[in-house]
């Protein structure tokens, strides 16, 4: 696979080639992704729910992204590698939101870093840039906004609230942003954003108009059960096939059909033997 980049991804753009763009928070699964051609992966905060079983991405640190990304970066060398700001990472000040950042790119080797919000944020991204390090932006549903937001709820289906979410992918890409990910709009907003953009506008539940598609890997293979946003398709049950497969090993080994003997080391005979000679010995 040859290593994706920014331009990578604008060229993809202009020539009106879908962009792909996939979570994953570990060594093997980037490998899968990697080898499948994805573009780009994201180690997101929603690792807090798919893999922490936290209820909500906000009790996600760096500390804890930081060895995640570390993983996926090696399983995933030549795909574009964002690194997912967690909550309260950026929100304190600039000075810590580009060290925080900078993590991301030095000890991680991410492409660029992500971060939610519109105009609130406009000096924050401005100061990333400053210390050249890619930004991308995060519009529409933005989880660590939920309190905000009253819960994981669709954005932008009323025309004020649509025509601000415009406004703000406009001032995104005006400060610098290399990227947008929308998530949970109606198809006439990421249709609306997509076509005024000159940066790669992605999905994530923002309708077929967009420069490319996200989903949480977890949501799309089927390994993730508390819920089901709207947007995702299901590629897989892998959730169901490991609970048939462990309980396929417990019966197994219930009945004595595992381990057989093709699972054993074998010991020569005449080292057997010997063990049987010397224990007798001890006797």
């Amino acid at each position: 696979m040859t290593k994706v980049t920014a331009q990578t991804l604008i060229e993809k753009k202009r020539a009106k080639q879908p962009i792909t763009w996939l979570t994953a928070y570990d060594f093997p699964m980037a490998q899968f992704e990697e080898k499948a051609g994805i573009d780009i992966i994201l180690v997101g905060d929603s690792i807090g729910m798919t893999t922490y079983g936290f209820d909500s991405t906000l009790p996600v640190t760096m500390d804890l992204l930081i060895p995640h990304t570390r993983a996926v970066r090696k399983g995933a060398p030549n795909v574009f590698l964002i690194g997912d700001m967690p909550y309260m990472s950026y929100q304190v000040s600039a000075q810590e939101a580009v060290r925080n950042a900078g993590r991301f790119m030095a000890e991680c080797g991410c492409d660029a870093i992500k971060l939610e919000g519109g105009r609130e944020v406009l000096d924050t991204i401005k100061a990333i840039l400053r210390a050249t390090i890619p930004v991308v932006g995060h519009l529409g549903l933005t989880p660590q906004s939920i309190a905000m937001l009253g819960g994981f709820k669709a954005q932008g289906r009323d025309a004020d609230t649509a025509l601000r979410l415009i406004e703000d992918a406009k001032l995104l890409e005006d400060a610098g942003a290399c990227m947008i990910l929308v998530e949970a709009v109606p198809p006439e907003v990421g249709k609306i954003i997509a076509g005024r953009a000159q940066i790669p506008i992605v999905g994530i539940g923002a309708g077929p108009h967009v420069d490319g598609q996200c989903l949480i890997v977890h949501d799309m293979l089927g390994m993730f059960e508390a819920f089901t946003p709207k947007f995702v398709k299901k590629y897989a049950s892998i959730g169901e096939q490991i609970v048939a497969a462990l309980k396929d090993f417990a019966q197994d080994v219930a009945k004595g059909g595992f381990p057989a003997s093709e699972h054993c080391y074998k010991m020569p005979e005449a080292e057997a033997r010997k063990l049987e000679e010397r224990l007798g010995q001890l006797r």
